[in-house]
């Protein structure tokens, strides 16, 4: 156990300085997710008793799969999944991610060029930790999930945001990409259907995008674990189906987690480049070794197995999606664009702030958030954790009783601003 010295202590006297940085500056910058400190936070409150309806953690109310979770079991009781397997993954599940991408995706992967990860997260961690060194520039449309830019400051990369407001639909354009295009670009992150704003590109423009990437050597950081949430007339679009000469260029990120309801499981992968695969297989040798051999067993259950519970659970994101997003359009001071993907709206509350609301003038949307948790006991994530503030993201992957009583508290609220 470390203790603080104390003046006697020989560890403060002039011959044994006491280290001035107890944290290095590398993992001290590092700010914690703010989505799952909302969540914490609502849950913590629930558990004190109090009636909090979270809005804040992006993960299906669904349980598992039935035939997901008996895979698991089986698996438990098989002693092969008791020891070590290979760092980047069982060859079974890289064979059912490669055979899973051609059946969702549209186009080809070696099932070499798979690394399996503990989780979507690990998979951004270790794409930016193999590709971009001290000083490379990685381009980031705003609003982002959180995690990226702290992933991509942690590889000692720089990410230069691109912001994309409500009035573009939250998609930024090539022009946008171009103007913010340097000699030390290395990499553009693209997040399609995107978490937090629930947009989705076209065809055309993925299309757009991957030939601008191809013309300037700019590599594509592509995340697609909302690949199977798409609305109306959305169509999810694999940038290496629409740019198949980008191959060489492209690092592709996904997961079980939100198709299957599967956030615990903590099974994601990336696919890419022969080189960047091994180096990546590398890096996960000696951080983490092999993902839990029960959850990729799980795993394979999930991607080899039909696809009807997932469209189900599809349905039921749609129909939540149609309730939120009148419900918040009718509040005064709330614009909403209705998001044709993921799991989660991204309304501008930028009319209301300044405004007084129960005695109060939030002016930042952090402070708005705070207001709607002390007040209607309505937990939202402040836009300050994805980009610019003026905005809340509100994931409707909740109940619909609790959605409807959850908007309800908080259009009883923002409907007194003045």
């Amino acid at each position: 156990m470390t203790t603080e010295a104390s003046s006697s202590s020989p560890s403060a006297s002039p011959s044994h300085p006491v280290p001035t940085r107890r944290v290095s500056s590398r993992i001290g910058a590092i700010a914690p997710s703010a989505t799952l400190a909302v969540d914490a936070k609502a849950k913590a409150l629930k558990a004190a008793g109090r009636p909090v309806i979270g809005f804040g953690a992006g993960e299906p109310d669904f349980p598992t799969p039935d035939y997901v979770v008996e895979a698991a079991a089986r698996a438990c009781h098989d002693t092969v999944n008791h020891r070590y397997t290979p760092a980047g993954g069982l060859p079974e599940l890289k064979e059912a991610i490669a055979a899973a991408t051609l059946r969702d995706g549209g186009y080809e992967v070696a099932p070499s060029d798979v690394l399996v990860t503990n989780g979507g997260k690990q998979a951004v961690y270790e794409a930016f930790a193999t590709l971009v060194d001290p000083g490379d520039e990685v381009i980031l449309p705003a609003p982002y999930w959180t995690t990226y830019p702290e992933t991509i400051a942690l590889a000692g990369g720089v990410p230069v945001e691109v912001f994309a407001g409500p009035e573009q639909d939250y998609l930024v354009t090539v022009d946008q990409l171009e103007a913010a295009r340097t000699p030390a670009t290395k990499a553009l992150l693209l997040c399609s259907p995107s978490n937090p704003t629930g947009a989705v590109y076209s065809p055309e423009q993925i299309e757009a995008i991957g030939r601008w990437a191809l013309e300037h050597g700019v590599w594509v950081v592509t995340d697609e674990i909302y690949q199977h949430l798409v609305y109306d007339d959305a169509v999810f679009t694999p940038i290496l189906r629409a740019v198949p000469e980008l191959a060489d260029q492209t690092v592709v990120l996904n997961g079980v987690a939100k198709t299957y309801a599967m956030t615990g499981w903590r099974v994601g992968w990336l696919t890419g480049p022969t080189d960047v695969v091994k180096a990546a297989t590398n890096l996960q040798s000696h951080l983490t070794s092999n993902v839990a051999n029960v959850s990729q067993r799980a795993a394979i259950a999930a991607l080899t197995g039909p696809l009807d519970v997932v469209e189900r659970m599809r349905e039921a994101f749609d129909r939540r999606r149609r309730t939120i997003v009148a419900a918040l359009d009718a509040i005064p001071g709330v614009q909403c664009p209705t998001p044709k993907g993921a799991f989660y709206v991204y309304p501008s509350v930028r009319d209301l702030l300044g405004r007084e609301i129960d005695g109060e003038r939030p002016t930042t949307s952090a402070e708005l958030a705070e207001l709607v948790l002390a007040r209607a006991e309505v937990a939202v994530v402040p836009g300050e954790a994805f980009g610019p503030s003026g905005y809340l993201r509100l994931s409707y992957a909740l109940g619909d009783d609790a959605l409807v009583e959850g908007v309800t508290r908080l259009a009883e609220l923002l409907g007194r601003a003045r």
